[in-house]
């Protein structure tokens, strides 16, 4: 253990002098000459960022760098922020993370105005340096802009200015708007912006800023998420309600193509042709507290802790006196019975647990079940028409790929449900029904709840649907809401016997390549399993369906490598164990994983993982908890950022 901690401190250490080289010297001020070198190329560049405005009567720069760090499990590779005052805008901006910024600004106490804009930065395209950090000042400094997602067409938009005589720093495709908004602007802001609105094409969500108007911010929504905070004598925009909750919880969610006009005193949203356009208030239910760590190390395991209740709360209000009742979209049987297909598709985690979903609606509603992975749904020719079923799932309901997979198969006719967490997101507005999952905010970028609750409503849509179907009744339906209502209890359970989790990790994580097998849902769960390893900690690890060792797999497996297999199934049990002994015989160290109580795996592999006895269709939920455990203490062994790991975003709202 002591020589895993002193390497665990060698990696940290490495790790931190990285960031530290990465994140550049001094940053760049509003009429600085520039840290960064001009970039050698304008190719398309995409971002999936935090966005953030405010505009009130107190200084601007602590609220906007407050509500910044709630935004940066969105991107943490460049900062900048921009405050009005005296008629000009002041603007810093640094690569690196958002403490860098807080650094150079004192914390905010350098910039006095009381409006401004800020940013948080993800890029994947182009180095994060300070030059290409948001906000993009026009030459003489009168606008300023911030982006989250992509202008497409920013390249001709590009050229055509140049050939004006403007002259570009950024590889971004975002500093082609305030140029834009400088040749349109005659005096009148808001139809400069509309003007520039007009011109742009992608997905996007824009904050403007103008030296000539003070208090006044504005902002467009196309694509990309954009809400408004409403608060008394002053009000805020962001890219997630995170950043605000701590000021107000009265939201206004932004349409595609609106846009809005935010002065202290009032709010205005209008559509594309500039009318006003009516907007219905939504009261945010949870408070900052749900998005502090809580006395936890990193919102990652405080995340894993809070399952249970966040399970619950999926859960619990949809039973009803032993029935599953989903007032959310409740159909008749003879609605339901239309379709004769279910596709369900998802990127990332919210995918695997739609593989769960599959597996458990072919077995309960004997119809045909489809998973696709959104990236590729949206760019193939899928069979799809009125009587098919799409179940969508994402945690933030904005992920681009998703929403276009979405819109696709709306347009070939498919009736769309969606399973989702932010309330009045993107894919919530699109779909016909939405089963929310009320897992409150989620701020580690390595999701945990968010997963075990779309499990956890697959497995109530599961359940309803069979009985809708007439393929359960009696005794087994009640056995199965007695086992969705359990799902909770089971994972507190799955908590509670994995206390020497941490031990296993420090033996374990050196290892360069892994490898995690299971049949059936043990092999859904093991695809999830891998995701958080890999994602948080770096190693290469790979899940496989275990039957497919044979054709290939077991090539890679060698003396010391360590396989993850999982044994949850007891109907194929039997199976599993002779592919542990597989990989045995080639010299793999195995950790396994088995129910509690259950002995039989203990005579094969190293190490034992437990999760409590349950329903086998519904094991998903518990089983991933200690696989979400070993993830979290391998990247902690390891030196690892955990709530932010490298390259990655909480939410993808880019392609």
């Amino acid at each position: 253990m002591a020589r895993g901690t002193e390497t665990a401190r060698k990696k940290r250490n490495f790790y931190l002098q990285k960031k530290t080289a990465a994140a550049g010297a001094d940053g760049i001020r509003s009429g600085s000459s520039g840290a960064a070198p001009v970039p050698e190329h304008g190719k398309g560049k995409s971002e999936m960022c935090g966005i953030i405005g405010f505009t009130g009567t107190r200084e601007a720069a602590p609220v906007l760098l407050e509500g910044l760090k709630r935004l940066e499990y969105r991107g943490y590779d460049s900062a900048g922020i921009a405050v009005q005052t005296d008629g000009k805008i002041n603007m810093v901006k640094i690569s690196g993370v958002i403490k860098n910024l807080c650094e150079k600004t004192h914390d905010g106490a350098d910039l006095h105005g009381d409006s401004g804009i800020a940013h948080t930065r993800w890029a994947t395209h182009g180095a994060p340096t300070d030059i290409n950090a948001h906000p993009h000042l026009s030459k003489d400094g009168r606008f300023a802009v911030i982006q989250n997602g992509i202008i497409e067409n920013f390249v001709v938009l590009r050229e055509e200015l140049k050939e004006k005589g403007y002259e570009f720093l950024s590889d971004t495709d975002t500093e082609v708007i305030p140029y834009l908004l400088d040749m349109y602007y005659d005096g009148d802001f808001k139809a400069a912006v509309m003007k520039t609105a007009a011109r742009l094409q992608g997905s996007y969500a824009l904050g403007f800023l103008c030296a000539d108007e003070p208090g006044k911010l504005y902002v467009i929504k196309e694509g990309c998420p954009m809400i408004l905070g409403l608060g008394v004598g002053e009000n805020y925009f962001a890219s997630d309600v995170t950043a605000l909750v701590s000021h107000t919880r009265n939201m206004i969610y932004l349409e595609e193509g609106e846009f809005a006009e935010i002065t202290p005193e009032s709010v205005t949203v209008f559509d594309r042709t500039g009318e006003p356009v009516k907007k219905s208030v939504t009261r945010v239910v949870w408070n900052i507290e749900a998005a502090e760590k809580g006395g936890y190390e990193h919102f990652m395991l405080k995340e894993i802790m809070e399952q249970p209740n966040a399970v619950k709360s999926t859960v619990e209000p949809r039973i009803k006196d032993g029935r599953i009742v989903l007032d959310d979209f409740d159909m008749t049987p003879e609605e339901f019975g239309k379709f004769r297909k279910i596709l369900i598709t998802g990127c990332g985690s919210a995918y695997h647990a739609g593989v769960v979903g599959k597996y458990i609606m072919e077995s309960l509603c004997r119809l045909p079940v489809e998973i696709d992975i959104a990236s590729e749904l949206r760019y193939r020719d899928p069979i799809v028409d009125e009587h098919t079923l799409l179940i969508v799932i994402s945690q933030s309901g904005e992920t681009a790929d998703t929403i276009a997979a979405v819109r696709q198969c709306k347009s070939l006719g498919a009736h769309v449900l969606a399973v989702v967490n932010v309330v009045g997101s993107t894919i919530a507005k699109l779909a016909d029904h939405v089963l929310y999952t009320y897992a409150g905010p989620e701020i580690a970028v390595a999701t945990t709840k968010g997963y075990t609750t779309q499990v956890a409503a697959l497995c109530l849509i599961a359940v309803w649907a069979a009985e809708k179907l007439g393929r359960i009744g009696g005794e087994r339906y009640d056995e199965l809401v007695k086992a969705v209502r359990e799902i909770p209890s089971q994972i507190q359970r799955a908590i509670d016997l994995n206390t020497d989790v941490e031990e296993l990790a420090a033996r374990y994580h050196t290892n360069e390549a892994l490898f995690f097998i299971g049949r059936n849902i043990d092999y859904a769960v093991a695809l999830e399993g891998s995701l958080k390893l890999k994602e948080i900690s770096y190693l290469h690890s790979e899940a496989y369906a275990a039957g497919e060792l044979k054709h290939g797999t077991i090539a890679l497996i060698d003396k010391g490598r360590l396989v993850v297999a999982l044994c949850c199934q007891e109907r194929l049990f039997g199976k599993m164990m002779s592919n542990i002994e597989e990989v045995k015989a080639r010299g793999a160290t195995v950790l396994g994983v088995a129910m509690e109580g259950d002995r039989r795996i203990f005579s094969e592999a190293d190490d034992v993982l437990t999760v409590p006895q349950t329903e086998p269709l519904f094991a998903a939920a518990a089983e991933i908890v200690p696989l979400q455990l070993f993830a979290y203490y391998v990247a902690k062994e390891n030196g690892c950022d955990i709530d932010k790991p490298r390259n990655l975003a909480k939410s993808v709202t880019v392609e």
